[in-house]
């Protein structure tokens, strides 16, 4: 027992001293100025807001294609079919494509949605190769999330008259969506950090215009933007927004965090559920 307190502790400081120094660098950088301000090339005194805006922009729009075929599948899978040797090679299939590296699903977005549909560097592409690395996880955690209720409260439902869906609908959807909101939650995390994917499929410029809605506009998010600085920025100083782009990115998916389980600690009480 003593064992895993001391490696939990040491995971705990770990994580506490990789958060307090990336904050101590970079909250003195977060001001207004550099968070909703235009990025420069080569000019110090550049923001963010750019890659901030895109970041969302991007983060909303994967999700929003994802979401629903992720848990249109799993309910698929856990309420519909048949333990067979489909069933089984579909669940394989998944599991094996969320193994697959980021950088690889990045260089298939390339070839499919920048070269044969002609997207270009674009956002529309790289949300629609996030959707590619979040349908897996969030295709296991709803199916593991719909396993986890109760087969009496289908029974239930089913012996007051209820059809299937609208069991599914009305009971076991609501008793699972804790579960599905903490794989909303690791989702959003992975693609909020994403940046070999969105280099190969987004690209490492912003629109001169923002907020810009166009699908088509080069996308590059924060955490690209930080690749970019350190890599091939010019500015003078890139070292200061690096500081400031990191920061804020953590504060973000802090940020995140904390609302999904917000969400699903008030989903939950709504389920009638504990814990």
């Amino acid at each position: 027992m003593g064992a895993f307190w001391l490696s939990g502790v040491t995971l705990m400081a770990i994580l506490a001293a990789f958060l307090g120094y990336v904050l101590y660098k970079g909250l003195p950088v977060l001001t207004p100025a550099f968070i909703f301000g235009t990025p420069k090339e080569i000019e110090p005194g550049g923001g963010v807001g750019s890659q901030l805006f895109n970041t969302f922009y991007i983060l909303l729009l994967s999700l929003t294609v994802s979401l629903p075929l992720a848990v249109s599948a799993a309910i698929y899978l856990n309420e519909h079919a048949q333990n067979n040797a489909l069933t089984r090679a579909v669940r394989t299939s998944i599991e094996s494509l969320a193994s697959v590296p980021s950088i690889v699903l990045g260089l298939f977005g390339m070839i499919i949605f920048v070269g044969v549909f002609r997207f270009g560097f674009s956002i529309i592409g790289g949300a629609m190769t996030l959707v590619l690395l979040n349908l897996p996880l969030l295709v296991r955690v709803t199916e593991e999330s719909l396993r986890a209720v109760p087969d009496t409260y289908r029974e239930a439902s089913l012996a007051m008259g209820a059809t299937k869906w609208q069991t599914i609908k009305n009971v076991v959807l609501p008793s699972a969506l804790p579960g599905i909101i903490t794989g909303l939650m690791l989702t959003a995390g992975r693609v909020v950090g994403e940046s070999a994917i969105l280099i190969f499929t987004a690209g490492t410029t912003v629109s001169r215009f923002m907020p810009d809605f166009n699908l088509f506009a080069s996308g590059e998010t924060l955490a690209v933007h930080i690749w970019y600085v350190m890599s091939v920025g010019l500015m003078p100083d890139r070292m200061r927004v690096a500081d400031g782009s990191a920061a804020l990115l953590v504060l973000i998916v802090l940020s995140l965090n904390i609302i999904f389980v917000l969400f699903a600690k008030f989903a939950r009480k709504r389920a009638g559920l504990h814990g």
